[in-house]
């Protein structure tokens, strides 16, 4: 009887273990397709960052570019502008010019400030208010009405002063943009 109760039960779990086969195959494909499944997720979502990074850098290095050169114009413009001043020689097309140098420079720091990083805005920020200062002193110089720190040349000092402010913020995008150069000094509020 033993040997009947033996092969009984070795005949139930043949039966049971080829009845449970495709259900635990099943389950372990499933595991399986599951786990690739993750696989291919991951590699899809750090695809995508990689592309948002790369459209980040490159929104932001075409952002820097676009300031940078509306700074350096506007910046040049106030300094022509301030040599006509002091010449006396002041035209329509001089103004015009001045003008339309800090429309572009206003446009191209609106753009920035959604865009560029934390330490970058706050060299475009001061040379914003920099900038600024300058042409309000410039205008005041026009109309015959300096302020007190307003003089030709105590305004060329500080369009001057503009200039290495500008090599800073120029430097602080290239290290934003991943460029090895870092800012040679950090903004400070001090100018002339």
């Amino acid at each position: 009887m033993n040997s009947a109760v033996i092969a009984l039960v070795v005949a139930v779990c043949g039966v049971m273990g080829t009845l449970l086969a495709p259900v635990l195959s099943q389950g372990s494909q499933a595991r399986a397709l599951e786990a690739d499944f993750e696989r291919h997720q991951q590699a899809d979502r750090t695809q995508w960052r990689r592309e948002q990074e790369r459209e980040g850098l490159e929104q932001r290095r075409t952002c820097y570019v676009d300031t940078n050169a509306a700074f350096r114009r506007y910046r040049v413009q106030l300094m022509n502008f301030l040599y006509f001043v002091h010449r006396g020689q002041v035209t329509e097309e001089a103004s015009q010019e001045l003008e339309a140098a800090r429309q572009a420079h206003h446009t191209a720091f609106a753009e920035a400030q959604m865009i560029a990083s934390a330490s970058v805005l706050s060299y475009l920020d001061e040379l914003a208010i920099a900038l600024g200062q300058s042409y309000r002193r410039t205008k005041n110089l026009e109309e015959g009405h300096p302020e007190s720190d307003g003089s030709f040349e105590e305004i060329e000092v500080y369009l001057n002063w503009l200039w290495e402010r500008w090599d800073a913020m120029r430097g602080a995008m290239r290290a934003d943009l991943g460029i090895s150069d870092a800012p040679r000094t950090p903004p400070s509020g001090n100018s002339p």
